[in-house]
């Protein structure tokens, strides 16, 4: 039986999303899987965050000879388990966990006392005629 590590597409219109998957040769592209080794989400917007590999399950599905597609040996060379691009993979990630975490909320203030609220609604307010005289009467003083 001839193996192949390939993409296997998920997602839907506009959104995809594939895992990287140990497949025979003669199985569709969505087909049955025989072991699943990682996942490519092209939408992330770090790029070296956005596959994730299984090396130790890659290396042996090699060792059988099984043969990567040629996306996934690009993905296999930067990501697997001795890939180039690595350490830089690990600081996308760490930035990526920074962005989800959700801002501490500062505590609630605490509300006024209804009883203050009352007593200002309560409170006899000078009519709009009064305070036109009181501003006339402060003018004819300062001249």
């Amino acid at each position: 039986m001839s193996v192949r590590i390939r993409m296997k597409q998920f997602g839907r219109k506009h959104r995809p999303y594939y895992r990287i998957c140990a497949i025979d040769i003669r199985r569709p592209r969505d087909g049955r899987v025989l072991e699943e080794l990682g996942t490519y989400d092209p939408l992330i917007p770090e790029t070296d965050a956005r596959a994730a590999l299984n090396g130790e399950r890659i290396a042996y599905w090699l060792s059988v000879g099984a043969q990567p597609s040629v996306k996934v040996n690009v993905l296999i060379k930067k990501y697997g388990a001795k890939g180039t691009h690595l350490t830089a993979q690990q600081a996308a990630v760490e930035r990526l966990a920074l962005l989800r975490r959700r801002p501490t909320t500062p505590a609630p203030m605490p509300k006024p006392e209804k009883r203050a609220e009352v007593a200002e609604a309560k409170a006899p307010r000078p009519s709009a005629v009064e305070e036109v005289r009181a501003e006339a009467a402060a003018a004819e003083e300062n001249g």
